[in-house]
């Protein structure tokens, strides 16, 4: 090995190693300087702005929309406008319910016979469509099949227009019942 100023081609690995290690304690030294750490505690302004609830002021539920300030059921916790909801839910009443989502406004019945008429059966899938209160809040789809006579199955058939127009049109009357008799 040839020497240089700074003495063997091995002396200048050995003095860079030394000035890297010194380089990174110091830095690591360097993160613990002014002391410890301080926080924030933010639990008691959450508890104070959640009245101590996970979900605030929104409370899931069908009935608590009378103690709220904003009696107008497009806040509730349910996630659409609850005098939609709970009017959906007497309209279609009558027939089973096989599926009733309140966070995604799903109302899907199982398949209804009425009693003067074994040989149809009927279905109605309800979708409350945003949290106000309006005419346009609310779609019913209706589906209806009849008994083939020659082997029992069921078979698709068609609905009057005006089935889903008038179940929407129920719905939205006792909605408003609903939204009246809740201000008094």
């Amino acid at each position: 090995m040839k020497p240089t100023a700074f003495g063997t081609t091995l002396g200048k690995k050995t003095a860079a190693w030394r000035w890297l290690t010194l380089g990174l304690a110091l830095t690591v030294a360097g993160c613990g300087l002014g002391g410890e750490a301080k926080y924030r505690d933010e639990t008691a302004e959450k508890y104070e702005e959640t009245n101590g609830s996970l979900l605030g002021n929104d409370r899931i539920g069908i009935n608590n929309d009378a103690d709220r300030p904003d009696a107008s059921g497009g806040d509730s916790g349910i996630g659409v406008n609850s005098y939609l909801w709970r009017a959906s839910l007497d309209t279609v009443s009558f027939m089973p319910l096989a599926s009733a989502d309140p966070f995604g406004g799903v109302i899907i019945t199982d398949w209804f016979s009425p009693p003067e008429s074994t040989n149809e059966r009927f279905k109605i899938n309800v979708y409350i469509l945003g949290r106000d209160l309006r005419a346009d809040g609310v779609r019913a789809a209706v589906f209806r099949q009849l008994r083939d006579p020659q082997n029992g199955s069921w078979i698709d058939a068609s609905v009057e227009q005006q089935t889903p127009t008038d179940i929407e049109n129920a719905i939205l009357t006792r909605a408003r019942q609903l939204r009246i008799a809740s201000l008094q």
